[in-house]
């Protein structure tokens, strides 16, 4: 029974002395001053831009179609004789693909014999009206013969009017075929237009390229029947030129004021990393779009291909430039962040305006001359925090324009390389640097501890 009360207290004497020096670790590693994370003024270009993304398109497509309907039976030869497919090389009027032109060679057979047809009826309407003439002739000459002698004992009536209404049947007749001349003459037209029509829809069956470009979409193979209704179907997509290529952003409607035509553009593309592209806006377009109760415009900017690099429908992301500004000191935009607390200024300086509404001891700093002129311009203040022993002091400056990481900044105390706070470090990162390990922490053979294990008896 002893024995076990004696080993109770052991293990409440050992908890106890564990606790406390727990509690003295903790209070040395809070006891240890704050280190503060810093950057330095930097002295460089300053680029402000506006981020979309966008896709790569060619300059100017061609849609080539089909105006006729059948089956593709072989497809045309490109520059270097082989068949037409996609990244092939075409010239104008250069065979893209065949249609089964059957049907058609029959239709403009019997358009053709439709208008041998119509022609000889000319013919036959031209004879016609010579044979009509010539009854005219001869129904002119009885009534004149009639019209001397008159009704009388040598002609009688009923014959006197015989020959009147024969010379005017006649003159009718003769009318009569002149319509049909004209009638057959235009049925030739009619015929000479399916003519016409038949071998135009028979030419169709030989598809060419309208431009000069390349094959970018091939839509169809060889032995597919192809359909042409209301709409043509699309067969192939021919770049004109791949040398010259557009990239088309969607920029949200907040941003569209910022861009205008010829504002100089970059962009990148996942298929190059690290490798930037330039060009300048084309135009912006009107028709604007919704999506989610947000409005963009698409903007057409054109960039130089040479290089053959960038391919149609890469997607791009963008970089519309607003403002470039050369040789000015910038600093990082956390450092423009942070406020420290009223205990870690330094006590000859305090805090006071644009920075902040807190006041410390000793003097504010006061804007000089020319930054207050350019907070009169428009610029906005700013205050950056400058380590000073564990302490930390202000300098006023004027915020210019930021690319998003970094910001100008002007002041008469600033200069290249200058210092600046930029956050705080973690407290237990700090502690633990400074204040040691732990004293309960095993301590390895050969570095001034004995070895881990049980301690003995």
């Amino acid at each position: 029974m002893k024995r076990w009360l004696k080993r109770i207290a052991a293990v409440i004497i050992v908890l106890g002395l564990m606790g406390a020096g727990a509690a003295w670790y903790v209070r040395r590693a809070e006891a240890q001053p704050l280190s503060f994370r810093t950057g330095e003024v930097a002295r460089d270009n300053l680029v402000v831009t506006i981020s979309a993304t966008g896709t790569v398109e060619p300059e100017e497509v061609v849609d080539v179609g089909a105006q006729v309907a059948g089956q593709i039976i072989a497809f045309g030869q490109d520059k270097n004789g082989k068949a037409i497919d996609y990244t092939s090389d075409v010239d104008e009027t250069t065979v893209l693909a065949r249609i089964d032109e059957s049907v058609y060679a029959s239709d403009v057979a019997e358009a053709a014999a439709q208008l041998e047809q119509a022609k000889a009826g000319v013919q036959h309407a031209e004879a016609d009206l010579e044979q009509m003439k010539a009854k005219l002739g001869q129904a002119q000459a009885d009534w004149e013969r009639a019209g001397k002698l008159g009704p009388s004992e040598a002609l009688a009536a009923t014959s006197y009017d015989a020959y009147k209404y024969g010379y005017e049947i006649a003159k009718a007749n003769v009318a009569l075929d002149e319509a049909a001349i004209t009638q057959s003459k235009a049925a030739v037209t009619q015929a000479e237009a399916a003519v016409q029509r038949a071998q135009r829809n028979l030419a169709y069956c030989t598809i060419k390229s309208p431009v000069k470009g390349v094959i970018i979409d091939r839509r169809v193979n060889i032995g597919q029947t192809v359909i042409s209704s209301l709409n043509a179907p699309s067969l192939f997509l021919i770049a004109k030129d791949l040398h010259r290529m557009e990239v088309w952003v969607s920029v949200n409607e907040m941003d569209i004021g910022h861009i205008h035509r010829g504002q100089a553009v970059t962009f990148t593309v996942d298929a190059y990393p690290g490798e930037t592209f330039r060009g300048e806006v084309e135009k912006i377009r009107l028709n604007a779009s919704m999506t989610q109760n947000v409005v963009t415009y698409i903007v057409e900017i054109t960039t130089d291909n040479s290089s053959g690099k960038l391919l149609p429908y890469l997607s791009a992301n963008v970089k519309f430039e607003l403002s470039r500004r050369e040789n000015v000191l910038i600093v990082p935009n956390a450092a423009l962040r942070w406020s420290p607390r009223a205990d870690q200024v330094a006590p000859a300086a305090g805090v006071s305006g644009p920075a902040g509404g807190r006041r410390g001891a000793g003097n504010s700093p006061q804007p000089s001359a020319g930054a207050a002129q350019a907070v009169a311009n428009g610029r906005s203040g700013g205050m950056l925090w400058v380590p000073e022993g564990m302490k930390v002091r202000p300098v006023y400056v004027t915020v210019g324009p930021t690319d998003g990481a970094m910001t100008e900044v002007e002041g008469d105390k600033l200069k290249e390389g200058l210092e600046v706070v930029l956050g705080e470090q973690p407290r237990t990162a700090a502690a633990v640097s400074t204040a040691g390990p732990s004293p309960f922490t095993p301590r390895l053979p050969g570095r001034g501890g004995r070895p881990a294990g049980p301690p003995g008896p």
